[in-house]
């Protein structure tokens, strides 16, 4: 019961906030109060698909067992055993009530002199599904290339609607910098790294960092959210734009109208206020696209690469033509992502690793 409260005081201060809102992005800021007056409570939002029983549709194993029938030579990439790499799991970065929200971190065991740049790596499954440990390899590979990867976990659709994940990520970036001196970190070189759903997520914290929307009120909140470099694996940047295929609900609830808890014709403005693109600016950080051949996972990419430009914001982008939406996990792809962050990151930070 205290979670379906919530969902709902959550969705009434974001209208509130769209409503109060007049300044910042002005396109959308100006059509909200319009959506308000003619009944943005119209529809109530719809809890169904928040279940409280954890969603397994998509795991590497499942995503190897589809791929593998249209790529034979891919191979799934297994975890790592390296001795410079030492990790520790399973540490709470926030509480709210019962619920322990929990990452992982691995670093190099070689402490450097000098402060590190700091990667948090958030997993897909559209909003609903997946497992941070899909990651584990990712974080490993990094971590040995002496950066400091943290994984952390987030309240899915079976658990709580948008915005719940936005506030426990940014929870998870300002309890990495509440504890930069623990882990040898550079507060100003901390990237955001995602892929399907979690890069549509680690951009919009990108580009939405300290907006007081969407920062919650729980942990470290005397701590800044804002991060300086956004890597996006395949994940769209518009919910709304004409390259987008979500919210098809034709055949079944699709990922995202589970997450927003309304379809996209119900509530468009909200499912605009929910992509990066909106918020893109002047203040965007530095940002990586790696994408596969899958288009739609590519929505709103050069709209948004466009932004960036017209305010001298470097930007960077690996296509993989001929690969599949969840080719960061398998060979022959992994190796080649790796070594785009490594570069795209060195020349964002050149005084990290």
């Amino acid at each position: 019961m205290r979670n379906t409260m919530d969902q709902h005081t959550t969705m009434g201060k974001i209208q509130m906030f769209l409503y109060r809102a007049t300044a910042h992005k002005s396109r959308l800021y100006l059509l909200f109060p319009v959506a308000l007056c003619i009944g943005l409570q119209t529809n109530a939002q719809s809890m169904e698909g928040v279940t409280g029983i954890r969603d397994t549709s998509y795991t590497t194993e499942k995503a190897f067992y589809n791929d593998v029938k249209t790529y034979p030579d891919i191979k799934v990439v297994e975890a790592f055993n390296f001795k410079s790499v030492l990790e520790v799991h399973d540490i709470t970065y926030c509480t709210l009530g019962e619920r322990k929200l929990q990452l992982d971190v691995f670093a190099n065991r070689t402490r450097s002199k000098v402060r590190q740049t700091a990667i948090l790596i958030v997993h897909g499954g559209g909003w609903r599904t997946g497992n941070r440990a899909q990651h584990y390899p990712m974080a490993q590979k990094l971590a040995d290339l002496g950066y400091v990867c943290f994984t952390p976990e987030y309240r899915l659709s079976t658990e709580a609607l948008f915005p719940a994940a936005v506030y426990d990520l940014k929870a998870a970036i300002r309890w990495v910098k509440a504890n930069a001196d623990k882990y040898n970190i550079a507060p100003d070189r901390i990237a955001v790294l995602g892929f399907s759903a979690g890069g549509a997520l680690v951009a919009f914290l990108g580009t939405t960092g300290n907006m007081p929307l969407f920062e919650g009120y729980e942990c470290n909140t005397e701590q800044s959210s804002e991060v300086k470099a956004v890597v996006d694996i395949d994940g769209i940047l518009s919910f709304v734009h004409p390259e987008s295929g979500e919210g098809d609900d034709s055949r079944n609830t699709s990922a995202a109208t589970y997450w927003f808890g309304y379809p996209k014709l119900a509530k468009p403005l909200l499912w605009e206020a929910a992509s990066a693109l909106g918020y893109a600016d002047q203040n965007t950080p530095p940002t990586l696209f790696i994408n596969s051949s899958v288009q739609r996972m590519h929505a709103g990419r050069e709209d948004y690469i466009a932004i960036l430009q017209g305010h001298g914001i470097y930007s960077q982008t690996q296509q993989f033509d001929n690969a599949p939406h969840s080719f960061c996990l398998y060979h022959p792809w992994f190796d080649p992502t790796i070594a785009t962050i490594d570069g795209f990151l060195k020349k964002v930070f050149p005084s990290g690793p």
